[in-house]
């Protein structure tokens, strides 16, 4: 089992956007998926409730932020959307079972604040020192206009945090989720040109899930075959995410 979990402290991030196109994105590719809400407003339940049947199925998971316990066996990947003001004991539960955080941000100086601010506490836990749960950012909301992909881009450098890319604001994220549904589930005809902003994205978790076993984390013997936890920020320097 794999668990990525969008953490910023800001509300109005972006969180259960990016939450709900990640767990579409990993669905379709055949996999089983749990969408779990940690926020109190639900929205990323509400989305699964529209959701249409006929489309990859997201089962969904309400879980209360104080009693966070370990995602239920059975599911391949788990994708969690997490409150505004996430942080202190609740995310440190959150991170003990992370295989991924994904922060979502924009340019504006508050976004990076609470951003920042979110990073520099999950670096204090052990996981996410370890490299055993590995942290990115993702611009949310990026008006394709202006330089702020790049403004984003040059904070994230200075931060030392893998940056996935920019998604555009644009209204055809809204028409989605309003339906139930991810750019993921359209016809790439329709939505290539958005699609496009998800690459790097995608290509990041391809990668990542490539070095995370799918069973639940038991004690076995170390298999000289097969990755170690050291391999993940091996992958990120492969990719050119680190230094």
């Amino acid at each position: 089992m794999t668990v990525i979990a969008v953490v910023n402290r800001k509300g109005g991030s972006g969180k259960s956007m990016l939450a709900a196109h990640v767990a579409a994105y990993l669905a379709s590719q055949g996999d089983s998926v749990m969408l779990g809400d940690v926020d109190r407003q639900q929205s990323s339940r509400l989305w699964l409730k529209m959701r249409p049947a006929t489309r990859n199925r997201i089962n969904g998971w309400t879980i209360d932020e104080r009693n966070f316990t370990r995602p239920p066996a059975g599911t391949r990947h788990v994708v969690l959307d997490t409150p505004g003001g996430f942080q202190g004991l609740p995310l440190m539960k959150v991170a003990l079972y992370a295989d991924a955080i994904l922060i979502p941000a924009s340019t504006s100086a508050f976004d990076r604040a609470s951003a920042a601010e979110t990073v520099a506490e999950l670096r204090s836990l052990p996981r996410v020192a370890s490299g055993k749960c590995q942290l990115a950012c993702v611009g949310m909301r990026i008006d394709g206009r202006t330089h702020n992909a790049e403004i984003l881009a040059d904070w994230a450098t200075a931060m030392a945090l893998p940056y996935l890319g920019a998604i555009r604001a644009a209204q055809a994220y809204c028409r989605c989720l309003e339906q139930g549904l991810s750019l993921f589930d359209m016809p790439s005809e329709k939505v290539g040109s958005y699609l496009a902003d998800w690459q790097t994205l995608t290509h990041w978790l391809d990668g990542m899930l490539r070095f995370v076993a799918p069973e639940p984390r038991i004690e076995r013997p170390v298999d000289a075959a097969r990755p170690v936890s050291g391999a993940a920020p091996e992958f990120l320097r492969r990719q050119g995410t680190l230094g």
